[in-house]
């Protein structure tokens, strides 16, 4: 955006600061009228044929900008990402207790990945380790999509579930 003297045309499209149109003028009429106001003249436009111009105070204009990017960021909610770990033979009570926090976590609309840990022979019954996984899945299917299916990973199998889209 260009400001006061930084503007290289001839005439411009000038708005006065309530908003009111003063048409077509020259770049100098622009000049005068802004600095009988105190106030910059800030090219809005360049684009436009002609250029469209605003007389403003133009510090108060960048003040008011960055305090709605500030309002706009604090409203904001990162999604984070939370790690649930399990183990191939985690016992019932156990597994609800864990459960509930995925849940809450999956309501709160973080992403959760879920891993489960084999050790020594437990290397043999993967499929234990998956139909757990597949059980997590189908307990949280209401509020929750599979971002990533289980696989293998060396020791461990995991997948990632995200929450679902709130309307």
């Amino acid at each position: 955006m260009n400001i006061n003297e930084d503007i290289r045309v001839k005439q411009v499209r000038l708005v006065k600061e309530d908003g009111e149109q003063m048409g077509v003028v020259d770049i100098d009429t622009a000049m005068k009228a802004a600095r009988d106001e105190n106030l910059d003249l800030v090219e809005l436009v360049p684009d436009a044929k002609p250029p469209v111009c605003k007389i403003m105070d133009y510090k108060r204009y960048l003040y008011d900008q960055k305090q709605k990017a500030k309002e706009a960021k604090k409203n904001q909610k990162q999604t984070q990402l939370k790690e649930m770990k399990l183990r191939p033979n985690t016992d019932e009570a156990d597994y609800q207790v864990k459960l509930r926090k995925i849940v809450s976590f999956l309501e709160d609309q973080d992403k959760v990945k879920i891993s489960i840990r084999f050790r020594g022979r437990e290397m043999a019954h993967q499929d234990l380790g998956r139909k757990q996984l597949e059980r997590i899945i189908e307990d949280t299917a209401d509020i929750s999509n599979v971002e990533q299916p289980p696989k293998m990973e060396g020791r461990q199998m995991g997948m990632l579930l995200g929450p679902t889209k709130k309307k």
